[in-house]
């Protein structure tokens, strides 16, 4: 992992440059050594940018296990059916550079994996994720564990009812029949179907 002269004028003001160094060296390409942590989460965050540097943070979630480890430096995912905006897929095509941080919020582990992201439509891996609509490969460049301290820790979570599995459809998102989205869904989408069920995936502030 390399350090640019921003990060070293502020490890340089709080004297942080040898703890910095210590931990810069421990952060490897090599993800088989997490590939129990990695494919036990259910949920990650990426941060990606366009080619101008326009940044986006999401959140990607499944069951445990839609994150794979397949091989010593290469992870890969997931892309399911979403709001049909495609700002982390489309940085991607733009800019490979990835960012992305897996935490178990039972008990405030987690690990950063910097790398650079590849999505390629006739990926073989997109039939074996139910629901899959493209897979996105990382190969990563920098993988370290960070420190629990300030991570608030959660009990048992109830896993959301659409994520995709094998022989079941999931129900729609309700916000997709709302009548200000009509006329904007794309053709075969299941929310058209009027007999699908729906459930509640309305934002609440």
């Amino acid at each position: 992992m390399d350090y640019r002269d921003s990060h070293r004028a502020l490890q340089d003001a709080f004297d942080t440059r040898r703890l910095a160094d210590r931990l810069a060296s421990v952060a490897g390409d090599d993800v088989s050594g997490f590939r129990e942590f990695i494919e036990a989460r259910d949920m990650f965050f990426i941060a990606t940018s366009d080619a101008d540097g326009q940044p986006q943070c999401s959140y990607k979630g499944g069951d445990p296990g839609f994150v794979r480890v397949i091989d010593d430096h290469t992870i890969a995912f997931p892309v399911y059916d979403g709001n049909g905006m495609f700002l982390t897929i489309g940085n991607v095509t733009e800019n490979r550079l990835v960012g992305l941080l897996f935490v178990d919020f039972a008990n405030g582990s987690r690990l950063r994996v910097n790398g650079e992201a590849t999505v390629d439509p006739a990926d073989p891996l997109v039939t074996d994720f139910p629901g899959a609509k493209l897979v996105v490969r990382v190969r990563a460049r920098a993988v370290f564990p960070n420190c629990r301290r300030y991570v608030h820790t959660h009990g048992p979570a109830e896993r959301s009812v659409f994520v995709p599995v094998e022989g079941e459809q999931p129900p729609v998102p309700d916000w997709k029949l709302d009548e200000w989205f009509e006329g904007t869904l794309p053709q075969g989408d299941p929310a058209l179907d009027a007999t699908r069920p729906s459930a509640p995936s309305i934002p609440r502030f």
